[in-house]
């Protein structure tokens, strides 16, 4: 499985750039796709795009993960990196 995450402090968004090729209109933000970091045409953009695709504070990369996995994003001052889910109870 590929997800796309940012690794630099900030936050996770595409630039105008990639928008045009993912076919939106600019919002001025670049948050879309934020909540769907597997979509395959976010994916492939990033891949094509490498550094042009990166909002306004963010560096994004695609890593790979074993389709298996349950996941979750995590993150701190906006750098992310995934992580397996596990169970827990308090």
């Amino acid at each position: 499985m590929e997800i796309v995450i940012n690794t630099c402090y900030g936050g996770y968004s595409l630039s105008e750039e990639a928008y045009e090729e993912l076919g939106l209109e600019w919002d001025g933000y670049g948050y879309d796709y934020e909540a769907d970091r597997t979509n395959p045409k976010l994916v492939a953009v990033v891949r094509k795009l490498g550094e042009a695709a990166n909002g306004q504070y963010a560096e994004l990369k695609v890593i790979e993960i074993p389709d298996d996995v349950k996941w979750d994003i995590e993150e701190y001052d906006g750098i992310e990196w995934v992580a397996e889910k596990h169970r827990s109870w308090s």
